[in-house]
């Protein structure tokens, strides 16, 4: 389960931020995940708040964004929404589409006391 790890490394940038603010305690984590990034969200939340526990982020909410995937067609010359990797264009039916949105995951933003 790669959750963890990105668990592990999400919950590691919310420590930094908090001790470089002095913060107390963190309190919401806004995270951002593509739909073509392979992160299971509700893997991510579960392995979170394992790894948050007893820590400046513990109970802390995590809050899940998704962001909509995307493609550039090259026999269309457009981008197209993508629904999952490998997937034929909607538009065209080609499987010459590259990955142009949604592959990513970062912390857009956290609330901290």
């Amino acid at each position: 389960m790669h959750e963890m790890a990105l668990a592990e490394g999400v919950l590691q940038l919310v420590e930094e931020t908090a001790r470089r603010e002095r913060a107390q305690r963190v309190k919401r984590v806004i995270v951002e995940i593509g739909q073509l990034s392979s992160v299971q969200p509700e893997a991510l939340r579960f392995c979170f708040d394992a790894v948050a526990r007893d820590g400046i982020a513990s109970g802390a909410e995590l809050e899940i964004i998704d962001a909509p995937g995307s493609g550039w067609c090259l026999p269309c010359a457009a981008t197209v929404p993508m629904a999952e990797s490998f997937a034929a264009c909607p538009r065209c039916g080609s499987y010459q589409v590259q990955p142009t949105g949604g592959t990513e995951m970062r912390v857009r933003e956290m609330e901290i006391e």
